[in-house]
């Protein structure tokens, strides 16, 4: 099995403008992102996804592989899937791993987890899920709470708390059901990334700005794997101070 990994990474964050550029103690974001990516030994190929010329500079600056998207595609998916069209080779790869832009210390062992749901060849789409120890995560909109089947097959994304507990008073929730949260980072079979980025927008993915709804939507199985890594996403400019203590 041959993987390729991509790092999606736009400029123009609506919240934190140059983002993939921000220092990291000493380091750009997207550099960061990129070494801990090498680190893992299961990607064949590693290759940084930009629409943005400083972007591209900024990575040929630390001889990391980089190629421009077009401006147009408008979410991480669209830009893996170009990349692996276009890239000498791109036909050759069975997996695609989609590796978030915005997590500089991102732990290479959850890239190999990820990467291990492909031996079995009933998976189509993968992601990564942790369990949910924290009050204020557990409401927080801007963690995005999944439940999944008996199979590890997802049922639903929200970023409403799922399931909802009658009965059980909110504060109390955490002690009466297991809760997950969502690890932004996927995996696609090469074939199944093509047909998803031309399916049509859904209702549901409107309503939660949640892409993977359009694929469940539309009938294509999302397989999940609890990971214990836990993953700091860097959203806006004070999410830095998340990992000040961090090196």
């Amino acid at each position: 099995m041959k993987i390729l990994g991509v790092i999606p990474a736009r400029y123009g964050s609506s919240r934190f403008p140059g983002k993939p550029l921000a220092d990291i103690q000493g380091k750009p974001m997207i550099r960061r992102v990129y070494e801990q990516a090498k680190k893992c030994r299961l990607l064949d190929d590693l290759i940084i996804a930009t629409d943005d010329e400083r972007i591209v500079s900024c990575v040929r600056s630390f001889d990391g592989n980089v190629m421009m998207t077009p401006e147009t595609l408008t979410s991480g998916t669209e830009r893996c899937d170009f990349v692996v069209r276009n890239i000498r080779g791109g036909s050759g790869f069975d997996v695609v791993i989609n590796i978030q832009g915005d997590e500089p210390f991102i732990n290479p062992l959850q890239i190999s987890q990820l990467a291990g749901c492909f031996l079995s060849g009933d998976v189509v789409i993968g992601t990564l899920v942790k369990k949910i120890t924290r009050q204020d995560e557990l409401f927080d909109p801007n963690v995005v709470k999944v439940v999944f089947d008996d199979h590890f097959k997802a049922l639903y994304f929200s970023r409403h708390p799922i399931p909802f507990l009658r009965g059980v008073e909110q504060a109390d929730w955490l002690k009466h059901a297991g809760f997950f949260k969502h690890i932004g980072i996927y995996g696609y079979r090469t074939r199944t990334l093509e047909t998803i980025t031309q399916l049509p927008g859904s209702m549901l993915e409107k309503a939660e700005s949640l892409e993977q709804l359009r694929w469940l939507g539309n009938g294509y199985p999302i397989h999940v794997k609890e990971t214990d890594y836990e993953s700091v996403a860097i959203d806006t400019p004070g999410d830095l101070l998340k990992i000040t203590n961090i090196s």
